[in-house]
């Protein structure tokens, strides 16, 4: 419940005073009171809004939280009261958690710009279509970034018209989990007749078509990239192994369908 006071006891601040002293402005003060986010805990009788330490607090909370990229509609719903320490310790726990967070986010971006750096550095020419490709799967922290540079600009716009950030990002998971479960098979020595490593290279099979949209055409393209023959990294070392294990049991999968589609789009 809001106090009045006459004058502005000890204690008490203004809104001028408050914005002075936390770096904000007037405007923004306000403009949080109306929103239901901060409101001063006192008013002098002449009208005039007033803010305690407490109300500092608060507003601390607050501008963090928005420094950390959250919106004011987040924030309401994260805002603790502050009655007891451990309140105040909740609060300063959640901040925390959050700056962790916001480190390790920024530690992502750092690493993301060194990468980048060495890739274009390694490309002979400069394609600022293909820095943006790497970039955005930088973003998505696809460890495969580095076969962009081995696709074609067809290749690109097809993956450009197929996937956004977020259907790219599922259709890797997918992927990834697909050659982990493959990996452990190879592991196992399960034959690729059984009928567990065909239930899985069917799967596989389907991931590929998803990717191309059927587009047969596609597919010496993606053989080209796929094909390593000497891993330079972990990525291409576990596709390696995913490769070598995959080929003789598609050719029992293929055989099986009837049909070879990569002896029907040769040229």
């Amino acid at each position: 419940m809001m106090a009045k006071y006459r004058a502005i006891p000890q204690g008490f601040m203004t809104v001028g005073e408050v914005a002075k002293k936390m770096g904000v402005t007037v405007r923004t003060l306000q403009y949080y009171d109306k929103e239901g986010l901060l409101s001063p805990s006192a008013e002098s009788e002449g009208g005039r809004r007033l803010y305690t330490d407490k109300d500092l607090i608060t507003l601390h909370q607050i501008i963090s939280l928005k420094s950390l990229g959250f919106s004011l509609d987040d924030i309401k719903e994260r805002l603790i009261s502050l009655e007891t320490p451990a309140d105040v310790a909740n609060a300063l726990a959640e901040q925390a958690d959050d700056i962790r967070k916001k480190i390790e986010q920024l530690q992502a971006s750092l690493s993301a710009i060194e990468q980048l750096k060495a890739e274009v550095l390694q490309m002979q020419t400069v394609s600022f279509k293909k820095y943006a490709d790497i970039i955005v799967n930088l973003q998505m922290q696809n460890d495969s970034y580095y076969l962009i540079k081995r696709f074609d600009d067809d290749t690109l716009d097809h993956i450009r018209s197929r996937f956004d950030k977020e259907s790219g990002l599922d259709f890797m998971d997918r992927f990834n989990r697909l050659s982990d479960e493959i990996i452990q098979l190879q592991k196992e020595n399960v034959p690729p007749e059984s009928e567990k490593c065909q239930q899985v290279v069917k799967e596989y099979w389907g991931l590929i078509m998803e990717f191309t949209n059927g587009d047969m055409s596609m597919l010496p393209k993606l053989m080209e990239v796929g094909n390593i023959d000497t891993a330079t990294n972990a990525w291409e070392e576990r596709q390696k192994i995913v490769n070598d294990y995959l080929e003789p049991a598609l050719q029992v999968y293929f055989s099986g369908l009837g049909i070879n589609p990569f002896e029907e789009v040769k040229p």
